[in-house]
């Protein structure tokens, strides 16, 4: 029987976009050292994109597990 959202897999939702958020942070923690390591000092926009990639995946990491494993389920 489908629920009130359809038929959504929470946990494998909930692994999947927790594991998006942490390799979006470490791409951009690792684009911001290899960037600067190999490149010299990086432009404005870049490293502001990086930064934003870094953000953006602590918040897809930490409001993910949350939403798709406590939240949504309780709402069915």
């Amino acid at each position: 029987m489908a629920g009130r959202y359809g038929n959504l897999d929470y946990p494998r939702l909930t692994k999947t976009s927790f594991a998006f958020g942490v390799a979006l942070f470490a791409l951009g923690a690792l684009g911001h050292l290899a960037g600067s390591a190999f490149f010299g000092p990086l432009p404005g926009w870049e490293s502001m994109l990086l930064t934003d990639m870094e953000i953006l995946g602590i918040l897809i990491a930490f409001f993910s597990p949350i939403v798709f494993g406590i939240v949504l389920p309780l709402t069915e």
